[in-house]
């Protein structure tokens, strides 16, 4: 999540999170060999690169790193234009699944944005105006990253592997060892990141590996919680969130009738998400299935009558334009897929935004609940941000902000008594923040899925607070 609408071929409904059209897999081989997978006819060349495309004031890496047998997960790493010596470094996760996050570097939170003629302009509120980023294409498949994709289709595995590229990144560039280590996302990127995080925490536990320097994480309009966040698909269809405190002073769905059916199917939506998760904890043989059905159902029954609108599920503001994706990025992939470029970051394969098939094998992971993964990190002064733009109706703040509220963990009468208090950006409130015991959630005014796309300015504050443990 993230701009991606995933089509479900059988029932012809739309999905939730940050979205991709399904692939549908009649049209591929069903042979072992083809459908497992998407690597270019050269095996990519591991190693690094230093580019000097998008922001050539500061210092680049890019390239493939290893992280497990025929897979090859690349990055594209930009200095801070601060301090790069001693400023934190932030690893950025696309959703999707099978997103890439060189789509955020181009057209969200990266040095350089996309120009409608295909050249890149120098981007003032890039994260790295505060931070070195790198953003990485994964599971395998996505982006510009190859490898085996029937390997990995759960979170337990996304965690696994980002370790083991953590682990390989720290070995080739030692420098970053010593600065402080973030982990951010968007979209599905709410089960990437509480995943990985609590993987790294638990490796620095054990004691395996290099000891990764992590302070916090952040998720941003993400689905984390599924059976909470399916709640309030009605309500922010009716009204838009203005009875919470929204800013957006409309709905979509204006049909009493349709808001009362889209609130019936809510109950047996948030049951068959019940019985995913706890199949999935008990390792039931039927989990899979009964996660798939729980997809299915809920997004037919709570995202297909606000699709059926025209309405953009990322920016409720607006119609949704430009085809599947509701915004036209053409210009990013083709300056990816530019000779020149490629040479530069080290790559020969045609980059999409969205790999289908990745997004297809992760349909049995879409319910599973990964606020559990956040306990153990605030326990051990982790510091957790989960922050959402309040137009956004697909990964929208209601159902992000219930499910802070309903989280289990030894500080939650703290945080669901503390206020909700306005966030100052100067002179200027930009949304409203709840925080206790480095645990806080963050409604941003006025921006929809992609918060540093519509308020740049303000993710580049809001990250910058968060480093400084002003949230």
């Amino acid at each position: 999540m993230k701009l991606h609408f995933l089509y479900i071929c059988w029932v012809l409904c739309y999905a939730s999170a940050q979205l991709v059209f399904q692939p549908d897999l009649s049209a591929h081989s069903t042979t072992e060999t083809k459908l497992k997978y998407t690597t270019p006819d050269v095996k990519p060349k591991v190693g690094l690169n230093t580019p000097t495309l998008c922001d050539p004031s500061v210092k680049q890496h890019s390239g493939y790193l290893k992280v497990g047998w025929e897979k090859e997960y690349f990055f594209w790493l930009h200095e801070s234009r601060s301090k790069p010596a001693t400023d934190p470094l932030v690893l950025w996760l696309t959703g999707g699944p099978g997103c890439s996050s060189q789509l955020a570097l181009l057209a969200e939170n990266g040095p350089c944005n996309m120009g409608k003629d295909g050249n890149v302009t120098r981007n003032p509120f890039s994260w790295t105006t505060r931070a070195n980023v790198m953003w990485v294409d994964q599971p395998a498949g996505t982006g510009f990253s190859t490898g085996l994709l029937n390997l990995d289709h759960d979170e337990k595995g996304v965690a696994q592997d980002m370790y083991k590229f953590l682990q390989a990144f720290y070995k080739a560039l030692p420098q970053y060892k010593t600065n402080p280590f973030y982990i951010f996302g968007e979209s599905y990127a709410g089960h990437y990141v509480p995943a990985v995080g609590h993987r790294v925490w638990y490796g620095n536990k054990i004691r395996e590996g290099f000891p990764i320097p992590l302070k916090g994480i952040g998720v941003g309009n993400g689905l984390t919680d599924p059976e909470e966040q399916y709640k309030w698909y009605p309500d922010m269809a009716k009204d838009g969130g203005k009875s919470e405190g929204g800013t957006l002073q409309h709905g979509v769905i204006t049909s009493a009738v349709e808001i009362a059916a889209m609130k019936a199917a809510s109950y047996p939506c948030v049951a068959a998400i019940k019985a995913c998760n706890m199949g999935y904890s008990l390792k039931g043989t039927n989990a899979t299935a009964a996660c798939r059905a729980a997809y299915v159902m809920c997004n037919y029954a709570e995202v297909v009558p606000y699709e059926m609108t025209g309405m953009n599920p990322y920016d409720m503001r607006i119609k949704c334009e430009n085809g599947r994706l509701c915004y036209d990025f053409s210009n990013v992939e083709r300056y990816l897929n530019r000779p020149d470029v490629q040479q530069q970051l080290g790559v020969s394969k045609q980059w999409q935004s969205c790999n289908m098939i990745v997004n297809a094998l992760f349909q049995g992971d879409w319910m599973h609940n990964y606020q559990t993964s956040l306990p153990d990190l605030l326990a051990s002064d982790i510091k957790v941000l989960i922050y959402a733009g309040d137009v956004d109706y697909i990964c929208n703040w209601l159902g992000n902000k219930k499910w802070t509220l309903g989280m289990a963990w030894p500080h939650q009468k703290e945080y669901n008594a503390a206020p909700d208090k306005p966030f100052m950006m100067g002179s200027k409130e930009v949304g409203r923040l709840r925080t206790a015991n480095g645990f806080s959630f963050l409604q941003v005014y006025q921006a929809g899925h992609m918060v540093p796309m519509d308020q740049p300015e303000v993710a580049l504050y809001m990250l910058d607070s968060f480093i400084e443990g002003k949230i």
